[in-house]
């Protein structure tokens, strides 16, 4: 199913597509942990990391290295004052000393970033729906700085928001709830939740999330990255171990690193090398005093937004099972896009939600709101009332913020009398499917599961970065580009998002403008191209365009 060149693998890494011991499973478990983990059905894991042929690596390296060339002799231009620095500069007395700024990093925002800066932070000026509208700008000093055109460029289709299943929309009569609750509560609290901040809003948001999720407790937060930047401390600390996949988000990261517990990474979805590190826990325990940790923490997301891959959940459960550990997931991205409910990645993979010890996740995507949550056991989320820095020195949610998260689980769960929640989950992942598939057939090289709604297109070269986004948008087409330090230096990519909101109308206008995109920045790296026969597109997947 899968080989050394590309194609679609089902358990692995991006650094190691070689198949593993035996076949790729269907169920996804291997022999051994279905022996000493909880077996479950769920559906196969299908996902593709093609590796890009050998001479686009090399010219990528060979554009990194020319921009390098190119950036040591513009500064030695400004350090003799020929060219005018704009960048922060430390004073001269400082340097010797303690350095503001890391070298390379400076060196590298100073010189390649900045070329292309123009491409990111575009201020929009609408909701982010199908469509959006964006402000004009530009820039007469290499974009360090830029000034507004007083022109707006109107409807560009949006393929870049996490708006999954477009409810982040214009105000229409089913906001009327959320009008009310700020006529009532007013737009913020200006307090914390254990002082002055306790809503009967948010006891009612956690209650609902918890029947959501089908678990025993919840609780919500204001801001979504410091969900897990100050809950982790609380739950773990010195003494224990935290098993982070590669590629976790920075808020885990950063949560990890603050708890001052032992960090160690574990290859990206692979089952192998955590139980390896499972095992070595276990057998040598803590450094020097090789005393048995106090927990083992298991953090992984439950779709990665760099990769559009999916956890490989049962596999992990599995493992925590067999060596007693603790597993954390964060379900930022998954949460309301994955799942014949929208209920994440265990109602994905078909799993008991017991067999999650904790269960973060964002309302900032598919509930088209912001803020966060944790929920699990009672014992849990009781214990994260008092310790959780949040709980205690974080502004609680806003009112008409929790009212907006209320009334779109609502509509998902069908409490609202409607079917318009099962409607756009089910349009969302036929929009995925289709997408996808239509990018494989142009022969575009992609990352992630096939039914994943983030769809990384690999551009690999940063020329070509900045110009595939430029042109898009000449096109009233709005993508967002990724390159270095978000991604590996040469895995520079496109991070577009499908929506539920999109049409079969905007969908194809996108794709007809990659295809065209496509062959004029030569970017038609696979050579997996899989066939064009209409039938595999699956037309029966679409109802007819409002």
């Amino acid at each position: 199913m899968a080989n050394p060149g590309g194609g679609a693998v089902c358990n692995g890494n991006l650094n190691n597509h070689k198949k593993q011991s035996g076949n790729c499973r269907k169920n996804g478990i291997s022999k051994e942990a279905q022996q000493n983990g909880k077996p479950h059905f769920h559906k196969p894991i299908v996902e593709s990391f093609e590796q890009a042929p050998l001479h686009v690596l090399v010219l990528t390296y060979l554009g990194y290295g020319i921009g390098t060339l190119f950036g040591h002799f513009r500064d030695f231009l400004r350090n003799w004052g020929i060219e005018k620095c704009n960048a922060a500069v430390e004073r001269e007395e400082q340097k010797d000393f303690v350095p503001l700024y890391q070298d390379f990093e400076n060196f590298y925002k100073r010189n390649l970033y900045i070329r292309v800066r123009d491409n990111w932070n575009r201020p929009i000026c609408s909701a982010p729906g199908p469509l959006f509208d964006i402000m004009e700008r530009v820039s007469d000093d290499y974009n360090w700085t830029f000034r507004f055109t007083g022109r707006v460029i109107k409807d560009v289709i949006n393929m870049g928001s996490y708006n999954f299943l477009g409810l982040a929309a214009k105000y229409d009569d089913s906001m009327r709830t959320v009008k009310d609750v700020l006529e009532t509560y007013g737009t913020g609290v200006s307090s914390t939740r254990q002082e002055m901040g306790n809503l009967d809003k948010h006891r009612e948001l956690e209650d609902l999330v918890a029947k959501f999720l089908n678990v025993e407790a919840a609780m919500v937060f204001g801001m979504g990255f410091a969900t897990n930047s100050m809950n982790i401390p609380a739950l773990v600390g010195k003494g224990c171990l935290i098993l982070s996949d590669e590629l976790n988000h920075t808020s885990l990261v950063l949560g990890a690193r603050l708890s001052g517990a032992t960090i160690r990474t574990f290859k990206h979805n692979n089952a192998q090398n955590l139980e390896k590190h499972l095992r070595d826990a276990i057998i040598y325990g803590q450094p020097r005093t090789r005393r048995a940790w106090k927990k083992i923490l298991i953090l992984v997301e439950g779709i990665y937004s760099m990769e559009g891959s999916i956890v490989h959940l049962p596999q992990i459960v599995a493992l925590k099972n067999k060596y007693k550990a603790y597993l954390y997931i964060d379900e930022a991205h998954s949460i309301g896009s994955v799942g014949p409910t929208g209920r994440g990645v265990v109602e994905f993979f078909g799993m008991d939600p017991r067999d999650i010890d904790v269960f973060m996740g964002t309302f900032t995507k598919s509930f088209g709101a912001s803020g966060g949550y944790i929920a699990g056991r009672k014992e849990l989320v009781d214990y994260l009332r008092v310790h959780s820095h949040s709980a205690v020195y974080a502004t609680s949610m806003s009112p008409p913020i929790s009212e907006q998260i209320i009334r779109s689980i609502k509509l998902i769960m069908g409490m609202d009398g409607t079917t318009e929640g099962i409607k756009r989950i089910q349009q969302l992942a036929k929009n995925t499917r289709y997408f996808r598939r239509r990018l494989s057939e142009m022969g575009f090289i992609i990352y992630g599961n096939e039914e994943s709604p983030v769809i990384p297109v690999l551009l690999y070269m940063p020329s070509k970065v900045a110009a595939f986004a430029r042109h898009l948008l000449e096109r009233k087409i709005g993508v967002v580009v990724v390159g270095f330090p978000a991604t590996p230096l040469v895995e520079a990519r496109a991070r577009i998002c499908v929506s539920a909101a999109h049409t079969r109308k905007n969908l194809d206008t996108v794709l007809d403008a990659l295809d065209e995109m496509g062959d004029l920045l030569g970017l038609k790296y696979s050579r997996q191209r899989k066939s064009t026969r209409p039938q595999l597109c699956d037309e029966t997947d679409y109802e007819p365009d409002d």
